[in-house]
């Protein structure tokens, strides 16, 4: 659609963390109909011209922004009490949620099962008090909430992305691909993404090499130059969630350009009433996205985030637009 598919893969040396990468614009299919409910329905959207990180945000550049700025992250603050009602004082403190492998199988219909609150984990310390980003300068920067995300995107001097933006970009002109480099997830038993590979949440035999994060460029570019857009970490986008696309898939004549998500009290967990916490679309999924259990591993699926939220599988990586058609894109 439009001139994505025209579009030539971009050169591995202009792909360096840190480095962007042109992303042409056009028209494209977005969302499925094939997969999980959110996605639907399938429809027509299109993106201006931008330009985009070629890695999800590392440690080193996160540690480089907090150097400068002195920014402290959400996980490192107390939280507010009055945005989780009837919630234990003792756990209000500062930290983060972190993933942890269970001792069997367990009901993976209770993802308290596997995530756990902890107290003193923050992107230094992303697995809780003891651990530490020493040896993973090049792994993507987690435990960044929305907040953390966005400020580190002002201060590079760029945006974060639409989720339309986003998903674009990692389709890489592979109009309606399954995966960022075409249909069957390993072909011929080769892994391009860093997932999770046997029984969720309690056996991970890493045949792709990685247990959790794995350094920014450890797997093959999409044909823009992005990279590890599939797997490794979930990565914010400025939509408010809706647990569907708003979208008419009948007029490719009229895709919208750049469409957004509902208002932000669309985007309350309906769950969790007395929790009024807002979320946002997150893409890309993760480490932990298993065939078993979430096959999100692809440009089309999304998820939702409360955006107060660090998580040791969210990261985040940046976009620069090339014109002023989008100026209000970044409403949050």
């Amino acid at each position: 659609m439009g001139n994505a598919a025209a579009a030539a893969p971009v050169p591995l040396d202009r792909a360096v963390p840190g480095a962007m990468v042109p992303i042409p614009g056009g028209t494209f299919l977005m969302g499925s109909d094939h997969h999980y409910r959110e996605e639907q329905p399938q429809h027509f959207a299109r993106v201006g011209a931008f330009e985009m990180d070629a890695t999800t945000v590392t440690n080193a550049q996160f540690a480089a922004f907090v150097a400068a700025t002195g920014h402290v992250t959400v996980a490192e603050r107390p939280l507010d009490p009055a945005l989780y009602p009837g919630a234990d004082s003792a756990m209000l403190v500062p930290g983060a949620l972190v993933f942890r492998m269970t001792d069997g199988p367990v009901d993976t219909r209770d993802v308290s099962n596997w995530w756990h609150w902890t107290p003193g984990a923050h992107w230094r310390a992303p697995e809780g008090p003891g651990s530490s980003i020493e040896g993973r300068e090049d792994h993507p920067v987690v435990q960044v909430a929305f907040e953390d995300a966005e400020a580190y995107a002002r201060w590079a001097g760029k945006q974060l992305p639409t989720e339309a933006e986003w998903e674009f970009a990692a389709r890489g002109g592979l109009e309606a691909a399954e995966f960022a480099w075409g249909d069957e997830l390993a072909p011929g038993g080769v892994h391009l993404a860093n997932t999770w590979q046997g029984p969720f949440p309690w056996r991970n035999f890493a045949a792709d090499g990685f247990e959790r994060t794995c350094p920014v460029r450890s797997f093959p570019p999409n044909p823009y130059g992005l990279f590890e857009v599939c797997g490794n970490v979930w990565e914010w986008t400025t939509d408010w969630w809706g647990t569907r696309h708003a979208a008419d898939p009948s007029k490719p004549c009229c895709a919208p350009l750049n469409p957004r998500g509902p208002a932000v009290e669309g985007s309350f967990d309906p769950a969790q009433p007395a929790i009024r916490i807002p979320r946002k679309v997150v893409k890309g999924g993760s480490f932990l996205c298993a065939p078993s259990y979430c096959r999100r591993y692809r440009p089309a699926a999304r998820h939702a985030q409360m955006v107060e939220t660090g998580m040791s599988h969210i990261g985040f990586r940046c976009i620069r637009r090339q014109t002023t058609q989008h100026a209000d894109e970044d409403r949050t």
